[in-house]
């Protein structure tokens, strides 16, 4: 398995010094916070993209996927949505990533089923995109669709290979899904996994790998023995927790506690 952060952990941090964090502490990739606050975001033009691309090259350093914030089971219309998610496929073709995230976003005003058809709906029509790019749309386990049982009700009706999942293994364990249950529904669809910790379900707060109470090590050792050999992407929520300690100085330690579990895994 390969190693990437996310730059949620280090908001507004311009990508000269994302690619020195993760050359320094030996991560293979970055996953990109999309979002008009951040350096990448989708108003970028041609030559910033191309710019940015050649940075991540030189340094050897992979484009793991955009994390954007498109919410494909939202209500309402559904050219917006999907105007968005064409705007970030076509900046993960310009940067070279192979992947897009999307979150559910299923409202408390609809019905299940809806949602479910919504969200399937449109990542069917978005695939069809994806497809012409080289991009795979994942749909991260999460909000309204927090299971690896939620995600398969959208993603088995779609039932095309450019639309998948993101297994954040936060949202999972506060679902009340065993690790177990969440990969043996999110396996067919895997594109990657974000692990991080937190203190318990009532306190979120990030915290160092190893830390909380999340089941990272059962995690990677069902990983480990069921012969996946993807990417485990830690995301660290510093943007939404401001008194959170600064990633920076975290990264080092947990690139190590990945390692150590992947080694014991082997």
């Amino acid at each position: 398995m390969k190693l990437a952060f996310s730059t949620l952990g280090v908001p507004g941090l311009p990508i000269s010094d994302v690619v020195r964090l993760a050359t320094t502490h030996g991560y293979h990739g970055v996953e990109l916070r999309t979002h008009p606050e951040e350096p990448v975001h989708t108003g970028l033009d041609l030559t910033a993209r191309a710019d940015m691309a050649a940075e991540f090259k030189t340094a050897g350093v992979e484009i793991l996927g955009l994390a954007g914030y498109a919410r494909v089971a939202a209500p309402g219309d559904d050219e917006p949505v999907l105007a968005e998610i064409r705007e970030l496929l076509g900046l993960a073709r310009d940067l070279g990533a192979p992947f897009v995230r999307v979150f559910p976003g299923g409202g408390s005003e609809q019905a299940p089923e809806e949602a479910d058809a919504t969200a399937a709906r449109r990542l069917g029509t978005a695939a069809e995109y994806a497809a012409d790019l080289g991009v795979r749309i994942l749909l991260e386990t999460h909000d309204s669709h927090r299971t690896g049982a939620d995600a398969i009700r959208v993603l088995g009706p779609v039932g095309h290979r450019q639309a998948g999942v993101l297994w954040d293994v936060m949202h999972t364990w506060l679902g009340g899904e065993q690790p177990s249950a969440s990969y043996a529904a999110l396996s067919p669809f895997l594109g990657y996994v974000q692990v991080k910790d937190i203190a318990s379900a009532d306190d979120t707060t990030p915290l160092a790998l190893g830390a909380g109470v999340l089941p990272l090590t059962e995690c990677v050792d069902l990983l480990s023995r069921e012969g996946w050999d993807g990417w485990l992407c830690w995301e660290y929520e510093k943007r939404w927790y401001e008194s959170a300690a600064p990633l920076e100085g975290l990264l080092g330690a947990g690139h190590d506690y990945l390692s150590r579990l992947l080694n014991d895994a082997a």
